[in-house]
């Protein structure tokens, strides 16, 4: 056996970050502002409910108000709308979620749209992503971020490397290639999706390796050019349990890699929270906003196509 990457652990990056929030929301509730998050669960799906609970068990952690909404799965659709706009006044909310998938009666464009641009936790509203491609502040989506996050974190070069991204998908793929395209990066991107002919052929000579397409093993060890960086993202349950985009024999090539969990799962959550906390500055400093409300409501927070993105 030769060598194996090292392993980029989203735990402790994770860790750091809630670590880092205490603080801040400390602050922010000395001010009677205390951060809250919302989530809009409709339906009895397990894994959805599951989800759910983990992110306010990580709101516990560092002293975010959890604010749940359970609806039956018969909810009709303006129950669902009427949800929304609850958390949207509620004064407590500082951003909230809409729990996916909703029921197949749901319009789920048109609820996910009524969320206000200003309490977008997830950072996938248009008006948010809008401010994005412009190189404007705005909240920045949750897995895109956590990525940036732990490359900085392991000292992984981002200005003037090559990033070959697979998956184009509104939740990763697409909000990363802009992410990684700014002044402040300025990285060179290559985005691959289900029609590239030769995925190989763009993998072999980056220097990071973005997997969120949500096939199992997709990426073997002969795609990576050797001491490359490797992220898996994107997941598959199967009854061997969870595979990540990224076959396991890539760690005998790879100078640094995520595993299937205890990668990106852990810094997306730890992201959300970190929305969350600036969005409740940001409130409590109206002058710095940097988003508005818009009747213009258009549908963002939609999966990858493909990708089934980590949980943890």
């Amino acid at each position: 056996m030769g060598r194996k990457a090292t392993v980029i652990d989203g735990n402790r990056a994770a860790s750091g970050v809630k670590d880092g929030l205490k603080g801040r929301v400390e602050a922010l509730a000395g001010a009677g502002r205390r951060p809250g998050l919302g989530t809009i669960l409709v339906g009895d799906d397990a894994g959805s409910r599951a989800y759910v609970a983990g992110k306010h068990r990580d709101c516990a952690e560092v002293g975010i108000e959890s604010l749940r909404i359970e609806l039956r799965a018969s909810a009709k659709h303006d129950d669902v709308l009427a949800a929304v706009a609850q958390l949207n006044a509620d004064p407590r909310c500082s951003g909230f979620i809409v729990q996916l998938p909703l029921p197949r009666h749901i319009d789920t464009h048109e609820v996910l749209n009524a969320v206000d641009p200003d309490k977008d936790a997830d950072g996938l509203h248009p008006t948010n992503l809008g401010r994005l491609v412009l190189g404007q502040p705005a909240t920045l989506p949750c897995t895109p971020r956590g990525i940036l996050e732990l490359l900085r974190g392991n000292d992984v070069p981002i200005t003037g490397s090559q990033f070959c991204v697979i998956g184009c998908g509104t939740t990763v793929g697409r909000p990363l290639g802009l992410m990684l395209t700014r002044p402040s990066e300025h990285a060179t991107v290559t985005m691959c999706n289900d029609a590239t002919i030769d995925v190989a052929a763009h993998t072999r000579v980056a220097d990071v390796v973005i997997a969120a397409a949500g096939v199992a093993h997709l990426v073997k060890p002969f795609w990576i050019k050797p001491g490359a960086t490797v992220l898996s993202v994107g997941i598959t349950r199967t009854v061997e349990g969870i595979l990540g985009d990224v076959h396991p024999d890539v760690e005998q090539v790879a100078g640094k890699w995520t595993q299937a969990t205890g990668g990106v799962g852990p810094m997306t959550r730890a992201m959300l929270l970190k929305n969350v906390v600036e969005l409740a500055e940001r409130a409590a400093s109206p002058g710095d906003s940097t988003t508005s409300t818009t009747s213009t409501r258009m549908s963002t927070r939609v999966m990858d196509g493909t990708a089934r993105l980590p949980q943890g």
